[in-house]
């Protein structure tokens, strides 16, 4: 790998960072809001009975008596979500590079956007509504990815809605779905659902969640232009050894 390549390597590594450390950064925008995010929280609760959605505390309730299985959701939910945005964004970057500019760009405004609505409308998760039935179960049986909400100064735990785990889920599918052949683009459907039902049943989302930031999707998706339509040559971003060179012929004197 030249300069050049490692050049635009760094560049675009220090883009993602700044991605998602803004993620982590919006830990200070709900200082001093505690209560109405817990105010917020009872009005989602209290909304969602009234659109008749399912009640999260039911399909906890019916896993809670299965600890192996329980685990193996915490832990996707410990383990999968950064993780797997990580190892999609490296994979566009060095094998579809049109694609990746695309995802890097709809991960950034889906952040973006979602953080002023986390600013404007705090929300505390269902796990932290004991009066609905429903528990940590990350506290519960582990592994556990927050403390105390009081001293927690690495993560926002007040910022329900919109979901950005489901909303980058659903931006990893529909980036690997681009650029995969045949029935088998449809696999990657199960990366978001999967998601949703972890985030809903470790008591870390509500439904509305969801759907909340499938809207902003829809939003992000009118103003991010697709793939091919996006306009940064491929070529800029392309590592040094994937990019074809036109060999040079001697001119005609």
């Amino acid at each position: 790998m030249n300069g050049t390549a490692v050049r635009r390597a760094l560049r675009e590594f220090a883009l993602v960072a700044v991605l998602f450390l803004a993620y982590k950064a919006g830990r200070l925008l709900v200082d001093g809001h505690v209560t109405e995010a817990m105010n917020n929280a009872g009005a989602i609760w209290h909304f969602e009975r009234v659109l008749h959605l399912p009640n999260e505390a039911d399909l906890q309730t019916a896993l809670l008596s299965h600890e192996f299985w329980m685990r193996v959701v915490n832990c996707f939910y410990a383990y999968v979500h950064f993780p797997a945005t990580a190892v999609a964004l490296i994979w566009m970057y060095v094998k579809k590079p049109e694609t990746y500019v695309w995802m890097r760009r709809t991960l950034a405004s889906l952040t973006a956007f979602a953080l002023v609505i986390h600013a404007v409308f705090p929300l505390a998760p269902p796990r932290m509504l004991p009066w609905a039935g429903i528990v940590d179960t990350g506290r519960l049986l582990g592994p556990s990815v927050y403390g105390s909400p009081d001293t927690d100064t690495l993560s926002n735990q007040y910022a329900a809605m919109p979901s950005l785990h489901v909303g980058w889920a659903v931006v990893v599918a529909l980036a690997l779905m681009a650029t995969t052949n045949g029935w088998k683009r449809w696999l990657w459907i199960a990366h978001p659902v999967i998601t949703l039902i972890v985030v809903v049943v470790t008591g870390n989302h509500y439904w509305v969640d969801a759907i909340a930031v499938l809207g902003l999707i829809v939003i992000v998706g009118a103003l991010v232009p697709r793939p091919g339509a996006v306009t940064v040559p491929a070529q800029r971003l392309a590592p040094a050894s994937t990019v074809s060179r036109t060999p040079d012929y001697p001119r005609r004197k």
